[in-house]
């Protein structure tokens, strides 16, 4: 494959907190500024009470019952896929979700899912191991589906069994990098050759409420459950789930196969911080780099992108960090004439392994309508840089995003604790309208 054939993205699906289900329904929360935080769920057997009070003890943060979470996280018909009742109970969530997620990309992508069995189509997930289900020591009505019901390996390979796909199956865990990490690996897989097709996101579902308390003890929490990204008020994150899932293809095979092109992949980019002050601290350094070696890939200029889409946790140290590494490579435009700047995480919190696959389905959504949505909870922006000296613009308020020479240009980050960073670069077609002239 050559520069003049990318690789696009042809098909999507999402899932996110709010009664997200499509990319209408996403466009709307986004577009209506609303916030899709709730209390924790009751159906899960979650000790609330406890959880919330033991928070308070010396040495943790306290808990706020809030995060985000999804509506239909346990529906599932596992008849619909071949899967008995007693199998179906024993999965992770996350397989169940990603799997109704990859039928839904094809079914978008204009394709049925029957049509792809032994081709050589990709499945590359991003996802982390978030404790469902009982220990596999446990006796149980559902031993012996356990191992493979929880298993991340599984989550691809459940996907590419169900659908019979041939091409390279794996689920990637670089905690919250996971989904743009597996999206880099299938865009690198098809500019191989590796497939002709690839299905690539990333899932979320908490089996537990295990990350709200080990986030308790590092005091990374939020103060008020409210998540604040770039705001002079962050004071930590709020956990949620979410699932994306994108169908890549490329262009050359996507347009002889009659397939509308949501957007071209530019470059996509991943590094590691290597040693830095802790094993979970950013490195400025290495997201600088990240970034710059995006752009000079995608063969743009920083000024040619309209937005960014951040990993914007609204934790102190991880936006200060995200915001400098920005600045250099993207606030070296006119003060006010640069990239507008946002993270999806203020309205439906952080999605962790899925974070940065909402954040991309959250770049298609807004170029399809011709706006930046506003970023939620930033009163008053962070300290951190200069704005009024950078080309940086964070997005406070809807804003129009005009197509610049028929497209427009958008970049998505996503940085993990494991110290993974990604940064993907896209071009999204201005909308033509039936006749062909611009919409």
């Amino acid at each position: 494959m050559t520069s003049d054939d990318p690789v696009v993205i042809v098909g999507m699906a999402i899932e996110a907190p709010g009664g997200v289900t499509d990319a209408d329904s996403y466009w709307s929360l986004l577009s209506e500024q609303r916030e899709a935080l709730g209390r924790f769920p009751t159906d899960r057997g979650w000790a609330i009470r406890d959880l919330l009070d033991g928070s308070r003890r010396d040495g943790f943060k306290p808990i706020h019952d809030l995060g985000g979470f999804l509506d239909d996280a346990a529906a599932f018909d596992p008849a619909f896929f071949g899967i008995s009742p007693r199998e179906a109970v024993a999965m992770d969530p996350q397989q169940r979700v990603a799997l109704r997620l990859a039928w839904r990309a094809l079914e978008n992508s204009g394709i049925n899912p029957d049509d792809v069995a032994g081709h050589d189509v990709g499945c590359y997930v991003g996802a982390s191991y978030l404790e469902y289900g009982p220990e596999l020591t446990e006796y149980s009505n559902h031993s012996g589906h356990l191992i493979t019901g929880t298993s991340l390996g599984v989550i691809s390979g459940r996907i590419a069994y169900t659908l019979d796909l041939a091409g390279p199956a794996m689920t990637i865990d670089t905690s919250c990098s996971s989904a743009l990490t597996a999206f880099h690996a299938a865009a690198q897989a098809i500019r191989s050759g590796d497939c002709d097709l690839a299905l690539t996101g990333g899932v979320c579902v908490m089996g537990t409420p295990g990350y709200f308390v080990e986030f308790s003890k590092q005091h990374a929490l939020s103060d008020d459950g409210r998540c604040r990204p770039y705001s002079a008020l962050a004071s930590g994150t709020v956990w949620a789930e979410g699932a994306a899932m994108f169908l890549l293809q490329r262009r050359s095979r996507a347009l002889a196969d009659g397939r509308h092109v949501l957007a071209e992949v530019l470059a996509s980019t991943v590094n590691q911080d290597g040693r830095t002050v802790g094993l979970t601290a950013p490195s400025g350094t290495a997201q600088a780099r990240l970034f710059g070696k995006a752009i000079d890939a995608a063969g743009v200029r920083p000024q040619d992108v309209g937005m960014i889409e951040g990993h914007g946790t609204g934790t102190r140290l991880g936006d200060r960090t995200e915001l400098r590494s920005l600045a250099q490579t993207y606030g070296a435009t006119a003060p006010g004439a640069g990239a507008l700047l946002g993270s999806v995480k203020s309205n439906v919190g952080h999605a962790q392994a899925a974070a940065g696959g909402l954040g991309l389905a959250k770049v298609l959504v807004a170029a399809s309508h011709g706006a930046v949505p506003a970023t939620l909870h930033v009163d008053e922006a962070s300290r951190e840089i200069d704005w009024d000296a950078q080309g940086l613009r964070l997005a406070t308020k809807q804003t129009p995003w005009p197509a610049t020479d028929g497209s427009r240009i958008a970049a998505v980050s996503a940085f993990g604790m494991s110290g993974t960073n990604a940064h993907v670069v896209v071009s999204m077609p201005e909308r033509q309208s039936p006749d062909g002239e611009a919409a």
